[in-house]
């Protein structure tokens, strides 16, 4: 793990994951597990994202997991990206936001990013094309 996600970890668990929880009724929910998906790495791992949609516009993300450390940074990282964002905005993120927001090139954090992403998309076409 690079020493500047490590920091970012540790400064989490210092201060509290600030996306941690859930939405009720969230306009977008992405589900995941360990056996299925790369994100969460172990076949116990699981994470449940929930978005807030308001206007077109993520007013709110949250999530539940059970992961490695470094997909957690990853997924603290996402909500942060994406929140406050339009739906196409944040179908536009790459991975290398993720690099730069934590100031490292780190490949198993892309590798989490570009899963995480690819999910994202997913689930915002599916929640645009219900809408329409």
């Amino acid at each position: 793990m690079h020493e500047a996600i490590r920091a970012y970890y540790q400064r989490l668990l210092k201060s509290g994951f600030e996306h941690t929880g859930k939405i009720e009724n969230a306009a977008i929910y992405l589900e995941t597990f360990g056996e299925v998906s790369p994100v969460c790495g172990n076949t116990d791992d699981f994470l449940n994202i929930y978005i807030q949609v308001d206007n077109n516009l993520i007013s709110d993300v949250k999530y539940q997991c059970i992961s490695d450390p470094t997909t957690n940074v990853a997924i603290e990282v996402l909500c942060t990206l994406v929140k406050g964002k339009t739906l196409d905005e944040a179908a536009m993120i790459k991975e290398d936001a993720f690099s730069q927001f934590l100031g490292c090139e780190d490949e198993l954090m892309q590798e989490k990013a570009k899963s995480l992403l690819e999910l994202l998309n997913a689930e915002i076409h599916r929640y645009k094309t219900q809408k329409e």
